[in-house]
């Protein structure tokens, strides 16, 4: 039986690694968005893991960010990184969808995600107005999406950096 559960590092952390590499390649360290992960943090209490008989099969990371000069606060969603052997089932939308209302329920006004729209609209994301957001790096802005957490997405403008 697959179960969506909050990150424990000192359980899946090792896992959750080794599920990236085999997902995505080494490449994925050369993304925009891995400079703002490079100066943050992730929320394990926010992350949600998919475990099938305790097996990581899933995840979907959460990091804090600010946003242009008002700094205001954010939730940076991904990598969500799905084992080959579960595509198909949508379990990226669901480990999406938990960690999207762990994020709501402590409170943080909104969700960023870069990511295919085609997939993550599905959960309430938006492709953003191009050049609202600008990132610390060259970033394909029809990838860009925010979503309404506990509060107003489409106030976030400008620069996004780590918090």
């Amino acid at each position: 039986m697959i179960e969506i559960v909050p990150e424990n590092p000192s359980l899946h952390a090792e896992a959750i690694e080794a599920l990236f590499d085999r997902t995505f390649g080494p490449g994925h360290f050369a993304k925009t968005a891995e400079r703002l992960r490079e100066y943050s943090h992730s929320l394990p209490e926010v992350n949600r893991v998919a475990l099938d008989d305790g097996k990581v099969i899933g995840v979907c990371r959460v990091w804090p960010l600010v946003v242009g000069p008002s700094r205001m606060p954010a939730l940076f969603y991904g990598p969500v990184a799905v084992d080959p052997a579960y595509r198909g089932s949508f379990l990226s939308l669901k480990i999406t969808e938990a960690a999207l209302d762990a994020g709501r329920q402590a409170g943080w006004p909104a969700a960023i995600l870069i990511g295919a729209h085609s997939l993550f609209g599905k959960v309430g994301f938006t492709v953003t107005p191009r050049g609202r957001l600008t990132f610390p790096g060259p970033q394909d802005q029809s990838r860009v999406m925010v979503k309404d957490l506990a509060g107003d997405a489409s106030l976030l403008e400008g620069l996004v950096t780590a918090a």
